[in-house]
């Protein structure tokens, strides 16, 4: 059978050789690269990675070395290549291609033993594949002579020129001899790029090949999604991520080496198996790395952009962002990691608020749409385990083989209800295929993309963004009453002190009517307005649970982190309980009592009531010292209006310090 590979002008041996290796047709990059190649023309080509690029060059590469030069000497084709894990993987398509037909390939990089390098090059080779840096270390010792080099590859060169290779690159290309092939691949072309073209290319033919659109209605082959988080809670939202995405395997991208390790780390503790790469590890280490990634022996590999260059690991199947790239030619590179060979992949990124704007810079550069999306929640990632226990059970009950255990099944169905049976048999299961995997109940607030810079809202925990619009398009009468029974600056001075500590009138309050002379005291709820709580929430959990009177509950304060509910003394420990047990806005949150509320002014009390120290904590609500009433210092500071401690209550009220319109500094 004719391959259509010879039709490019490829020789017959290499032909066969691919079609032993499973090749059936070209990419279009390598058919448009392939004859010009072959004529011994230079070549400016732009591709994403994953397309085929290294055969396109490969390929041409072998045939004209092999024609001229039947033994291996002096190398007479050069690749250069940023990192040592590309030129690893280069020289093994290049051995695939070549060893039957007698091509010596050698891979030169930093890190591996410089002099068992030299003695190989000493011995002869056809084809170097190098990293700049490591080649000019060799050109410079006179162990790597480049006199008969017919042909130079830059593969990747855009990655080259950003991680500081273009100095090397120009002086290797200079020690190179000015009659020869070459050719220059990237997956981006940014002016340094047609710079390098234009003075060490030869008339070149320029072959672009257009990022894949999916066809209308049709699913793009890297689906990109990005959440946006706030950076405390990016751990979390990670690991829910990659709970309800369940990805084979999963390239996490950081920033530092210092951040992969710490990174790492956390998700250890969740339960992945991990490994991380950055520069900071020795080949040996690398290695052994790259050896449990490509036996599936992990489920996250962590790095940095440099450590993963040029990866390919055939079944990787998701990349995440931990942090949005600097710029969009890096976002680039990194998704094309997955979704290699006309495979599916996922490219997931977790940007901070401050960040949106990346995404739309790499919107405009990719011509592609990123999904926002909320975090998954403690739900989600409860409902797609038992998803995945439903679908292990389905395919065994779909496989048979079932006869032995149905004595079993029979025996307790005899004594207990056959659902019964079936729902015991599904949680041992269950428990069995997630092992001590642990639900996070962190509450994560999330941002709408779309609202405008620093005014980043947080979606109802149900209903999406379709319940906050509708919340804004509501009816004002219910603010404008919420808001004419807040205090007014002309309120007493302990109802003004109180709201000024909660927030400066920032809480979401909520009075209701009285509730005789009963005691009260007030119940901190751990959750608030980013949580999309309302009065009517805990109104209600609190009378339905506790089965109490919707009258036995005073003031509602709502924070944005936290909430304050006052209620009856009598029912105070029936509504904990209540909250306790029940979910608001879809999560279990912390309740308990908080501190006795300050009672009010004593009559005839000398002075006013303040509060020394801190205010109070919007964590937790809760005053960092005691009140203590205060006098005047008459030794002060005259027009300060400062106060200490200096007698205790005396029956009569002091001579305000101020008068008219001057306030004392608080």
């Amino acid at each position: 059978m004719k391959s259509p590979f010879s039709d490019l002008g490829l020789s017959a041996d290499l032909a066969n050789v691919l079609l032993a290796l499973g090749y059936e047709e070209p990419t279009p990059i390598q058919s448009q690269a392939l004859p010009p190649l072959l004529e011994g023309r230079d070549l400016l080509g732009q591709a994403a990675t994953g397309t085929g690029k290294t055969a396109a060059f490969a390929l041409p590469l072998l045939q004209r070395v092999l024609a001229s030069q039947k033994t291996p000497a002096q190398a007479a084709g050069l690749v250069l290549v940023p990192t040592r894990e590309l030129a690893i993987q280069v020289a093994e398509a290049l051995h695939s291609y070549g060893a039957k037909l007698g091509a010596v390939v050698l891979p030169i990089y930093g890190g591996a033993e410089f002099s068992r390098q030299a003695q190989a090059l000493r011995r002869g080779v056809h084809v170097v594949v190098a990293t700049p840096g490591r080649a000019l270390d060799h050109i410079r010792r006179g162990t790597l002579v480049l006199d008969r080099v017919q042909t130079v590859v830059l593969d990747e060169a855009d990655e080259m020129l950003d991680m500081g290779f273009a100095e090397d690159i120009e002086l290797i290309l200079d020690a190179a001899p000015a009659k020869r092939q070459t050719a220059l691949f990237s997956a981006t072309l940014p002016p340094r790029i047609s710079a390098i073209a234009n003075k060490h290319l030869n008339d070149p033919v320029r072959v672009l090949i257009a990022t894949e659109k999916p066809l209308k209605g049709a699913a793009p082959r890297v689906r990109q999604t990005a959440y946006i988080v706030q950076r405390a809670h990016k751990v979390a939202a990670l690991g829910r991520v990659l709970d309800l995405e369940s990805p084979t395997l999963a390239l996490v991208f950081a920033r530092t080496r210092t951040e992969v390790d710490e990174l790492a780390e956390k998700l250890r503790g969740r339960g992945f198996q991990v490994e991380s790469l950055h520069g900071g590890l020795s080949q040996d280490q690398r290695d052994r790395v790259m050896k449990r990634v490509r036996a599936s022996g992990v489920d996250l590999l962590v790095a940095t952009d440099v450590a993963a260059r040029g990866l390919d690991v055939d079944h990787l199947s998701h990349v995440v962002n931990f942090n949005v790239p600097a710029s969009p030619e890096s976002y680039v590179h990194r998704i094309g990691r997955t979704g290699r060979a006309g495979r599916e992949g996922v490219a997931i990124t977790l940007a901070e608020p401050r960040e949106h704007r990346l995404l739309r810079n790499i919107e405009q550069l990719t011509k592609q749409k990123i999904d926002v999306a909320t975090v998954p929640t403690p739900m989600d990632v409860r409902a797609r385990r038992l998803d995945l226990t439903r679908g292990a059970l389905r395919a065994a009950l779909e496989e048979g083989e079932l006869d032995s255990y149905r004595v079993v099944a029979d025996a307790l169905a005899s004594e207990f209800d056959p659902l019964d049976v079936a729902a015991a048999a599904v949680k041992l299961a269950h428990q069995a295929q997630q092992g001590d995997a642990t639900t996070d109940d962190e509450h994560i607030p999330t941002a709408d993309l779309r609202a405008p810079a620093g005014k980043w809202t947080k979606p109802a925990a149900t209903g999406g963004y379709a319940a906050r619009d509708a919340a804004r398009s509501a009816p004002r009468d219910s603010y404008r009453a919420e808001r004419a029974e807040r205090p007014t600056d002309r309120a007493a001075p302990a109802e003004r002190s109180m709201h000024r500590a909660a927030g400066d009138g920032a809480a979401a309050t909520k009075r209701r009517g009285p509730v005789g002379g009963q005691t009260m005291v007030r119940i901190f709820v751990g959750a608030g307005r980013e949580a999309g709580l309302r009065p009517a929430d805990l109104v209600g959990a609190i009378a339905n649970e506790a089965n109490v009177s919707s009258r036995e509950i005073g003031a509602i304060e709502i924070e944005d982190r936290f909430s304050l509910v006052e209620v009856s003394d009598a029912i105070a420990e029936d509504a904990v309980r209540a909250l306790r047990s029940t979910s608001l806005r879809g999560q279990r949150v912390t309740v308990r009592r908080d501190q006795p509320k300050p009672a009010a002014e004593p009559a005839g009390a000398k002075g006013k009531l303040t509060y020394k120290g801190k205010p109070p904590s919007k964590a937790t609500g809760e005053f960092k010292s005691k009140p203590s009433y205060a006098t005047k210092d008459k030794g002060a500071a005259k027009g300060t209006g400062a106060y200490v401690p200096k007698s205790k209550p005396t029956g009569k009220l002091a001579t305000p310090p101020f008068k008219g319109k001057a306030r004392p500094a608080r």
